[in-house]
């Protein structure tokens, strides 16, 4: 069985054919999916499919591109919506220098704000990092050193669609964090160059690694340029499987275990 920790059901690329979809998800052994918000709207959106779905959990929060439109009463309304009984993170949240559809400072600020959210709600963040890797990993170090003096509070979360370096990888990880690996480590092979998403699929222990497609984003190969579904996920697996020297399997039981541990279901 596997689980996709990063999708975007609510999204009109689904409006039709939802049913159908989550369907084949559950036929290629897809177990649970995880929804996320990138702002109010569709925070509510992806916990009104998680209602519906039994296999859909959901987070919530602003993605970086929607950090304009973060005024204090959507974040506090993010914040209600976070107690929801089938939310399990808050996200997608982060820094995305690469377009700049939202200020960078708004940005850095909505994003500290949200940890702080989660940090309140004892949930794990999924964090977006697109060319923001200095204020990204800034950030979460100086909110990370100061939630440490609260033991009480867990501090949990993901890198999605990880881009960064080997480095970065033991980094993140060394605070506690997962990295989420997508569609596009199919499009390299092991020989691919260093710091590339496959050298860092191959070389961190598959302890530390996340499955998701980013639906419907990200599509692998050999479906690019279709749009991606969850169903997607085993093929994934099946190429960090090869980069990492295991079967399958056990890239799905090591994979839904740490899933499950870091959202709780």
């Amino acid at each position: 069985m596997f689980i996709d920790t990063h999708a975007h059901l609510f999204f009109k690329d689904f409006r039709h054919d939802l049913n159908k979809v989550i369907k084949q998800a559950q036929d290629a052994g897809v177990q649970y999916i995880i929804n996320l918000g990138t702002d109010v709207e569709t925070s509510r959106e992806s916990i009104e499919l998680a209602e519906k779905y039994e296999i859909v959990y959901s987070c919530v929060g602003f993605h970086p591109h929607e950090a304009k439109k973060a005024d204090e009463q959507s974040l506090e309304e993010i914040e209600k919506l976070s107690h929801h009984p089938k939310v399990v993170g808050i996200g997608e949240i982060g820094l995305d220098y690469h377009y700049n559809f939202s200020p960078p400072e708004r940005q850095r600020e909505v994003f500290a704000y949200q940890i702080d959210i989660a940090r309140r709600r004892n949930l794990p963040i999924a964090i977006h990092c697109r060319e923001a890797e200095d204020d990204t990993l800034w950030i979460v170090d100086e909110k990370y050193k100061s939630g440490s003096k609260d033991h009480s509070v867990r501090w949990k979360g993901v890198f999605h669609c990880f881009s960064g370096d080997v480095a970065m990888a033991q980094k993140v990880i060394d605070w506690g964090f997962y990295i989420s690996i997508p569609g596009p480590v199919t499009f390299g092979s092991k020989s691919s160059k260093p710091n590339s998403m496959v050298d860092v699929a191959s070389r961190i222990s598959m302890e530390h690694i996340l499955l998701e497609t980013d639906s419907p984003y990200l599509t692998p190969a050999p479906h690019r340029g279709k749009r991606n579904e969850p169903a997607n996920i085993p093929i994934i697996a099946q190429k960090i499987a090869e980069l990492q020297g295991l079967l399958l399997e056990e890239v799905a039981q090591v994979s839904t275990e740490s899933a499950c541990a870091l959202f709780a279901i």
